[in-house]
């Protein structure tokens, strides 16, 4: 006796493939994507002369990551302690880029901001996008490494001498001229 499934069919199908796809995805991270990573990383480092590490946590297989970190410094911030001449310094964290392999098999990259520990919370990851291995290019690399410049950029020049869209001032209305007929 056969049951009209209808679409129950399809939907199986569709689960079984993407199953197949993160066996086939976890294949290609040691295979393509961690060293693609790795390789426009260090060349990137190399060339614009940036202070960075490169840190693998591969703790857990198939959710390793790949950290451009650059590292920690001194903030030039210190608090005076009371009722004594000590100071003591507060360290600046100047943010990371990640790449870090999903349980399906994909990499999401994430930014970490910069941040001075004992002055704010530091802010969480911030992703930039997920990818398949085959998206995954020297190209997309170069971006992401663009998009985390410019975050860091812009916390380290932070001020209000322009303000950015999130703060402008938009009135009310569709932002567009008042025509009148005359």
């Amino acid at each position: 006796m056969a049951i009209d499934l209808g679409t129950l069919i399809s939907k199986a199908n569709d689960y079984k493939q993407i199953l197949s796809n993160t066996q086939n995805y976890r294949k290609e991270w040691p295979k393509k994507m961690k060293p693609l990573i790795l390789k426009t990383l260090k060349e990137i480092l190399k060339q614009t002369e940036i202070k960075g590490e490169l840190e693998i946590q591969d703790n857990i297989e198939n959710l390793e990551a790949i950290v451009l970190n650059l590292g920690r410094s001194a903030s030039g911030i210190s608090e005076n302690l009371e009722n004594t001449d000590i100071k003591r310094a507060m360290i600046k964290s100047n943010g990371a880029l990640i790449y870090q392999q999903l349980f399906n098999g994909k990499v999401m990259i994430m930014t970490v901001s910069p941040y001075i520990e004992g002055y704010g919370e530091p802010k969480p990851p911030k992703p930039l996008e997920i990818l398949r291995p085959e998206e995954l290019t020297h190209s997309f690399i170069i971006r992401h490494v663009e998009t985390f410049l410019k975050d860091i950029t812009e916390w380290e020049d932070y001020d209000d001498d322009e303000p950015s869209s999130k703060h402008a001032f938009n009135p009310i209305g569709f932002n567009r001229e008042i025509i009148t007929e005359d």
